[in-house]
C-alpha cells in the first residue's frame, strides 16, 4: 500500500469519516496476530503450538512412509504373483489359441501323396508352363523364391537379419574410441584370438591373396547369373562370405576392418531389407491389384531380364554374405571394429 494511501486513510479515520472499516482492519489484525506478534505475546503457547505441528508432520511422514512399504511389499509377494498368474494365463491362451489354429489348419489340407492334390499338378505344371512369361526368368526356381514366393523369401532374409541381431545383443563386447583405455573382456578376447590364431601366416597370406578375389567374383556371379541359371542370392551371398572370412583369417582384424566394418554391415543389411522390402511390395500391389506396373520382363535369357529378380537377388546376397561375415567375428571375438 502507497504512503499516500495511508495517509488518507489516516485522515479519514481522524475525522470519524470512514471509522468503521479502520476499526475492522484493526480488529482483525488484533484477532488473529502473526506469527511474530504470537511468539512475542506468549512464547510458551507458540513453542507448544509449534510442537503440535512438527508431531502432526512426523505422524504425516509416518503414514506415507507405511504405505509406501505396504505397497513395496505387496508389489514383492501378492503382486509379483498376481503377475506372474496373469502371464502365465496369457501364455496359455495364446499357445492353446495357435495351437487350435494350426491343427484346424492341418486338418484342411489335402492328405498328404494324394496324386490328385493341386500342388501335384496345377502349382508345378503353372511354374514350368507360365514361369517365363509370367516372371521372365529361366532359372524356375529363382523365378519361384523371387516372384511367385518373394515374401516368403524376404521373412527368411528378415529371419536372418533378426538373428544376427539376436547374436549382437548376446556377444558383442562392446566398442571404445580411439585413446580409451579396452575393458578386460576385450583384452581377453583379443588375446585369445592371436593365441589360438597367430596371424602373419606366409602360406595362409599367399592363399588368401590368390583366392579372395577369384572366390569374391565367383559368389557375385552366382548372385547375378541366379535368374539364368542355377545360383542366385543365398548360394552367391555364402560364396561371399566364406571369401570375407578366409580375408579375415589370413590378415586380422586390423586389415580386415578398413574393408568391412560394424557399420558397413548395419548400413548394408538395413538397405538391403528396405530394397527389398520395397520393390517387392510395389510389384505384389500392382499384381494384386491388376495395376499396370511397367516392370520389363526382358528378354528371357539375358543378364538384365525378370523384373525384379535381379536386385531382390543382389539384395539377398548381400544380407547373407553380412550375416555369415557378422557371425564369425561374434564368434571369434565378440564383434567387427
Amino acid at each position: 500500500m502507497k504512503a499516500s494511501d495511508l495517509k488518507n486513510r489516516f485522515h479519514r479515520w481522524l475525522y470519524e469519516e470512514d471509522g468503521s472499516e479502520l476499526d475492522r482492519e484493526l480488529e482483525g489484525a488484533l484477532s488473529n496476530p502473526s506469527e511474530r506478534m504470537q511468539r512475542e505475546i506468549d512464547p510458551e503457547t507458540f513453542a507448544r503450538h509449534e510442537a503440535q505441528a512438527d508431531e502432526k508432520r512426523h505422524e504425516l511422514l509416518m503414514e506415507e512412509e507405511k504405505n509406501y512399504r505396504r505397497l513395496h511389499d505387496w508389489g514383492m509377494t501378492k503382486g509379483s504373483r498376481l503377475v506372474k498368474n496373469a502371464y502365465r494365463a496369457a501364455a496359455v491362451a495364446v499357445l492353446i489359441a495357435v495351437t487350435v489354429f494350426l491343427i484346424r489348419t492341418v486338418i484342411e489340407l489335402p492328405p498328404f501323396g494324394d496324386p490328385n492334390n493341386l500342388y501335384n499338378n496345377e502349382v508345378s505344371a503353372r511354374y514350368i508352363e507360365q514361369g517365363i512369361p509370367e516372371t521372365g526368368a529361366i532359372n524356375f526356381v529363382a523365378g519361384m523364391i523371387l516372384d511367385y514366393r518373394a515374401f516368403d523369401t524376404f521373412g527368411e532374409s528378415t529371419v536372418l537379419f533378426v538373428a544376427a541381431c539376436s547374436v549382437l545383443i548376446l556377444l558383442k563386447l562392446g566398442e571404445h574410441e580411439k585413446g580409451e583405455k579396452p575393458t578386460p573382456a576385450m583384452l581377453e578376447a583379443e588375446y585369445d584370438d592371436r593365441h589360438h590364431e597367430p596371424k602373419n601366416d606366409e602360406i595362409l597370406q599367399l592363399a588368401a591373396k590368390i583366392l579372395v578375389p577369384i572366390v569374391l567374383f565367383y559368389g557375385i556371379y552366382v548372385v547375378l547369373n541366379g535368374h539364368l541359371s542355377p545360383g542366385g542370392g543365398f548360394s552367391g551371398g555364402a560364396i561371399m562370405g566364406a571369401a570375407l572370412i578366409l580375408y579375415l583369417n589370413a590378415y586380422g582384424f586390423e586389415k580386415a576392418s578398413k574393408i568391412f566394418t560394424f557399420k558397413t554391415f548395419r548400413w548394408v543389411t538395413f538397405v538391403s531389407l528396405m530394397t527389398y522390402a520395397g520393390l517387392k511390395s510395389y510389384s505384389f500391389f500392382t499384381g494384386a491389384n491388376h495395376i499396370e506396373s511397367h516392370i520389363p520382363k526382358g528378354t528371357p535369357g539375358a543378364i538384365l531380364s525378370s523384373g525384379f529378380i535381379l536386385p531382390l537377388n543382389i539384395c539377398v546376397g548381400l544380407i547373407v554374405m553380412c550375416t555369415m561375415y557378422a557371425f564369425y567375428t561374434l564368434f571369434r571375438k565378440g564383434g567387427m571394429k
